[in-house]
């Protein structure tokens, strides 16, 4: 496969154009998701209104009924459901590894196996987060690039 990136003339529109014999449904749905998602978020902490990149958060976690994005050094309050921002940044390499949790799994440094089927994701910030045994099988499987039937 081969990818190529060009440059659009002045006053041109970006265009992504994908050829391929037969898409499969994920890279559908992750070229609708790129087309339509919202990538940045608002972020509230203290009084401050913060717009946030989604490749800037490490995790959301939900918490006493609020959603926060974990980034480097900052938390933030996010106004969506967990469920929202699964559906919306799922293709954009985040996902469910708890109840309560949503890792972007770009920021995942290493993996270390725990006594009782959990994994802990060490980040590349420094923190460790839990990944429940009910997901873990479906983590390994994003990792080896293939997707596991729910």
């Amino acid at each position: 496969m081969r990818i190529i990136i060009e440059s659009p003339k002045p006053n041109d529109e970006d265009v992504i154009i994908v050829r391929c014999a037969s898409p499969d449904p994920r890279l559908i749905s992750t070229l609708l998701a790129f087309q339509t998602a919202n990538t940045e978020l608002t972020g509230y902490q203290d009084d401050k209104i913060v717009r946030l990149n989604y490749q800037d958060v490490y995790y959301f976690e939900a918490n006493e009924n609020r959603v926060f994005a974990y980034c480097n050094s900052e938390v933030y309050e996010i106004k969506n459901k967990l469920y929202e921002l699964e559906d919306v940044f799922g293709p954009f390499d985040f996902m469910r590894c708890s109840k309560s949790l949503i890792v972007n799994m770009e920021k995942i440094d290493y993996l270390t196996t725990m006594f009782n089927g959990k994994l802990e994701a060490h980040l590349k910030n420094g923190e460790k987060i839990l990944i429940s045994r009910q997901y873990v099988r479906n983590l390994k499987s994003k990792l080896s690039g293939q997707e596991v039937e729910a």
